[in-house]
């Protein structure tokens, strides 16, 4: 993709998502892109799918179901339920796809996995995954001291190990969701087993 292809897709973003997300979006975009150039991943690759990852989450629950529907994608349960935070990534791939004119497949599963991961992940999967838990704005989303404390840890490991961080990541998700009594995905947690049994 150009310069000024990425260009358009940026101005793109910033026209469709709400400007919270749309500063989110570069925030990820750009720390894929730093993480992309440490750890010798297509940093082209990286900015595409960093810009596009959240590009459905201005859609309504209906519409991304539906859009998943069309393009014949497999939904978990919880990926169906009304407020699902997990929808967006899979919808996001199929608009990628269908919208933007993505054809990389490795691009579209990056978008498709980065709520949940999965098993086998490439580097730009986890690069795209670990970039939108660690991207400046993170920071003011984290409400106390300890949360601040772990996210600083996450960010120096990010630029040293990707599986390392993802299995970091993945406890801590998991240990939020139990503590809230959120429900998990069980590709979060077969992502989980897999990275802390290989790493």
């Amino acid at each position: 993709m150009k310069a000024t292809n990425l260009a358009k897709l940026r101005k793109e973003m910033e026209q469709r998502l709400e400007r919270k997300r749309y500063e989110h979006t570069l925030g990820v975009a750009y720390t894929a892109a730093n993480l992309a150039m440490v750890h010798g991943v297509d940093v082209e690759k990286a900015l595409i799918a960093g810009m596009l990852h959240d590009c459905a989450k201005c859609m309504s629950h209906h519409k991304q179901i539906s859009l998943c529907k069309k393009s014949r994608i497999q939904l978990s349960e919880i990926e169906t339920e009304e407020r699902s935070p997990l929808l967006h990534a899979k919808a996001g791939s199929c608009l990628a796809r269908k919208k933007y004119g993505i054809t990389d497949e490795e691009i579209l599963q990056a978008i498709s996995y980065h709520t949940t991961g999965r098993p086998h992940m490439s580097p730009l999967e986890k690069i795209i995954y670990i970039a939108d838990y660690i991207e400046p704005g993170r920071e003011r989303a984290k409400r106390s001291y300890a949360d601040i404390q772990n996210l600083q840890q996450v960010r120096r490991m990010a630029y040293r190990d990707l599986d390392e961080t993802l299995c970091k990541i993945l406890s801590d998700t998991l240990d939020y969701l139990s503590r809230k009594g959120g429900k998990i995905d069980s590709m979060t947690r077969d992502t989980y087993d897999y990275y802390c049994q290989i790493h």
